[in-house]
């Protein structure tokens, strides 16, 4: 396939669009996954179409936000964009843990359990993923 047309914009934007794209997959999946082994139905903000438009639409200005890092980072720019995602997921899960949703300790502690999971599953498709499939040859000749 003829890969002229894409740009480094165009390249991080639809690598970003991919990686959200399989992150909502993984998200869903684990969402699924656990509120059926726990029987967890207390946060109803966390669903499909939330992960489905919320994850999508995210990575999509991810993909952006890694283009500007490694436009105007030069050689740096793609360490600075994993740290600075580090760095949000760390504050994310610190954040979570302090979260209390219900006066129901066992509530609470599960809701922490799937936010923070997902939280974890954003970070490594927006930390690693993107910068690793954005440098991929194969991932650019068969799916870009």
């Amino acid at each position: 396939m003829n890969s002229s047309y894409l740009t480094p914009f165009s390249k991080a934007l639809l690598t970003g669009v991919f990686a959200g794209i399989s992150a909502t997959f993984i998200c869903i999946i684990y969402n699924v996954i656990f509120r059926d082994e726990t029987g967890f139905q207390l946060f109803n903000l966390i669903n499909v179409s939330s992960l489905i438009f919320g994850v999508n639409i995210a990575f999509m200005l991810i993909g952006i936000i890694y283009y500007w890092f490694i436009k105007y980072g030069k050689r740096s720019g793609e360490m600075i964009y994993i740290g600075v995602f580090v760095l949000i997921t760390i504050w994310g899960i610190l954040k979570t843990s302090g979260i209390q949703r219900t006066d129901d300790m066992a509530a609470n502690v599960q809701f922490h359990h799937l936010f923070i999971a997902m939280i974890i599953i954003w970070s490594i498709a927006a930390s690693i993923g993107i910068p690793v499939l954005f440098h991929s040859k194969k991932f650019e000749e068969h799916v870009l």
